[in-house]
């Protein structure tokens, strides 16, 4: 079921939206905090470059769907594209300093 503005049958769109905002503003953070610190021209940094490039794409495709007021597929985009930023964080390819609010780090 896709919510949207005008077809809002079960009176979520208020709390989508909200929860949408939330989760946008909490990966763009995360998105500018990160550096990715694998060495230049190793396969970790391929890999790296690819985790970061697919938050990146999941992110911008949150923002359209946001815009289009899809916003189920808007919250599923916006927590793919946090899910790789925290599997890079957790594997090591990223430099998230000790920032566990925004990234989910290893104890």
């Amino acid at each position: 079921m896709v919510i949207k503005n005008d077809d809002d049958k079960l009176g979520l769109e208020p709390e989508l939206s909200a929860l949408v905002d939330k989760d946008l503003a909490v990966t763009g953070r995360a998105l500018k905090k990160l550096n990715i610190i694998a060495p230049d021209r190793s396969y970790v940094q391929k890999i790296a470059e690819d985790f970061l490039g697919m938050a990146q794409a999941y992110y911008q495709d949150a923002l359209h769907f946001k815009n289009k007021k899809d916003l189920l597929r808007a919250l599923a985009c916006v927590n793919y594209a946090h899910g790789w930023l925290d599997a890079g964080a957790r594997l090591g390819i990223f430099d998230v300093s000790t920032d566990d609010r925004l990234f989910t780090l290893a104890e």
